[in-house]
């Protein structure tokens, strides 16, 4: 009975159906599906984030703010450690698993949980390690921010889980509402109670709230893994075959941080402070290629398991090009009135400006090799850990360089704290020439989704954005001028770059339903057999 139902599902899954009788790609339907929860997921997370940077900034100040910076540092680095490369690596344990998908997912959460037990222990032994400033050493309820490694390692690993489902919508609702709105409620209620612990203890909650937020569908989709043993050896294999990808999951989170760690070792907590607001304005659109990756990588490990390395290329060409759209736009639009969106956390802010500018141009350019990265995990993961690890020493030697070669000069500390996103950018496109070139070996077919529409359509929102900063004044850029230059940008993008695959990301067929539904209707078909098997 078993065995029919799998058939008969997968069968559903690649039939060829179609309205104009060509075969559906189910696979660029769940891209495209995962792109539009994703920018439904910017905006909430844009709207969630937004004022708790201005509680933080105007309430507590941009000392407590690089301070808190550095903290969540080192506890994210703790994270990334303690996941062992199971945020990606999960869908081809998944893929490849013998035995049922519950207890893989519950392997991975046991290996996360040791290593998080012991980056936890190091992080509580030692808070020096979160709060290094000697004139700022760790007090009240400081050290127990450890606690959230667990949180972090176990959400990312529940979200992927998920996302092999093609469930995207737990990821945007766990990331950008519930842990947005946590830790700007808490940040403002705690205000009243201790400014010394209210980003921290803001923090924790929003951390643990997101992984009940993850934990709840998990467990409803999975269900309890009945039958499971603890596996310790196999979990230690797992960890040893993940090296690489864990290596290269670390290289990619510490280049959105060295430049932040940096900047702490040669400027005040107050720069820091400034520029922790300006990352964090720039990595909300940032999210928008990093939540493709849950539902890109199991469409890349279902194409090479069938070789077709000629629909991986395609997959990458589409999401990057669809990732550099967004960013762009995003980009000019908060980048041109970047003054009055620094001015709404505080007034001291706005000499952060030029970082936000930046930081903004990183993000646009480091589409290419986070997507590119997101196939060579499974085809050539050495050489992507290779380019990854000396972009990393690419950018933190010009960081220090370009702040070093400021001092010297005598420039102003507002000027050197740009050294660090300049550093950014160079690496960057290190990266994503390097890592776009040595996937289109790979796979035998280019992977670029650079487009020259791209350059037009930034060129209409650079001509709207330079009106918007003449002839408009603080808050009105904000309320006038990012709407205008959004819809400048995206209306020749539109008309003049998007074709038909292109604006599927717009779209929500009936059949592109249906094949969503036939999919998670073959997957439950296979959980049904490995049942019955074991």
């Amino acid at each position: 009975m078993g065995s029919e139902l799998g058939r008969s599902a997968l069968k559903a899954v690649q039939g060829e159906a179609t309205a104009n009788g060509q075969p559906h790609d189910a696979d660029m339907a769940s891209l495209a599906r995962g792109g539009r929860l994703n920018i439904f997921g910017f905006v909430l997370r844009l709207a969630g984030r937004i004022p708790f940077l201005f509680i933080g900034g105007r309430i507590y100040g941009a000392a407590s703010l690089g301070r808190f910076a550095y903290a969540v540092l080192m506890v994210e680095f703790a994270a990334q450690i303690a996941a062992l490369g199971l945020r990606r690596g999960l869908a081809q344990l998944l893929a490849d698993g013998k035995k049922p998908q519950a207890w893989i997912v519950v392997d991975a959460l046991l290996v996360a949980a040791i290593g998080s037990l012991v980056c936890t222990a190091i992080l509580i032994s030692f808070p020096i390690a979160m709060y290094p400033d000697p004139h700022s050493p760790p007090h009240g309820l400081d050290r127990f921010l450890a606690i959230t490694v667990l949180a972090v390692s176990w959400t990312d690993i529940s979200l992927a889980a998920l996302a092999y489902h093609n469930d995207v919508a737990s990821t945007v609702r766990a990331r950008s509402i519930i842990e947005p709105w946590t830790i700007t409620i808490v940040a403002f209620v705690w205000s009243y109670i201790s400014l010394d612990d209210g980003l921290i203890v803001s923090y924790v909650c929003s951390m643990v709230a997101a992984l009940i937020a993850a934990l709840i569908p998990l467990f409803r989709y999975y269900g309890m893994p009945r039958g499971w043993k603890p596996d310790l050896p196999t979990s230690w294999r797992t960890a040893v075959r993940n090296a690489p990808l864990a290596a290269a999951d670390m290289v990619e989170w510490a280049s959105r941080r060295i430049d932040l760690a940096v900047l702490g070792l040669y400027l005040s907590k107050e720069f820091v402070g400034i520029y922790y607001v300006a990352q964090q304005v720039a990595t909300i659109p940032a999210k928008l290629k990093t939540g493709f990756e849950p539902v890109l990588g199991p469409a890349i490990v279902r194409k090479i398991a069938a070789n077709d390395r000629t629909s991986v290329a395609k997959q990458i060409r589409q999401v990057t090009y669809w990732i550099i759209a967004a960013q762009l736009g995003i980009a000019l639009a908060l980048a041109i009135p970047g003054r009055a969106v620094m001015g709404l956390v505080g007034s001291g802010f706005t000499g952060g400006t030029a970082m936000l500018a930046f930081l903004l141009a990183a993000e646009a350019i480091a589409a290419t090799a986070v997507v590119s990265e997101a196939a060579l995990i499974y085809v050539a993961r050495t050489k992507n850990m290779v380019i990854s690890l000396i972009m990393l020493s690419l950018e933190a030697g010009l960081a220090a360089a370009l702040i070093l070669v400021m001092r010297d000069r005598g420039m102003p500390p507002s000027y050197q704290a740009t050294g660090p996103a300049i550093g950014l950018c160079v690496a960057l496109v290190f990266s994503s020439v390097a890592k776009a070139r040595l996937l289109h070996k790979e796979l035998g077919a280019p992977v670029s989704g650079w487009r020259w529409d791209l350059l037009w359509s930034a060129a209409a929102g650079i001509v709207v954005g330079i009106i918007v900063h003449y002839f408009l004044a603080g808050f009105l850029q904000l309320i006038i001028g990012v709407p205008a230059i959004m819809l400048a940008f995206g209306a020749v993008l539109w008309t003049k770059g998007f074709g038909p695959e292109d604006r599927e990301l717009f779209k929500l067929r009936k059949s592109e339903v249906q094949d969503l539904r036939d999919a998670e209707a073959a997957a439950e078909a296979r959980e049904q057999i490995q049942d019955d098997i074991v």
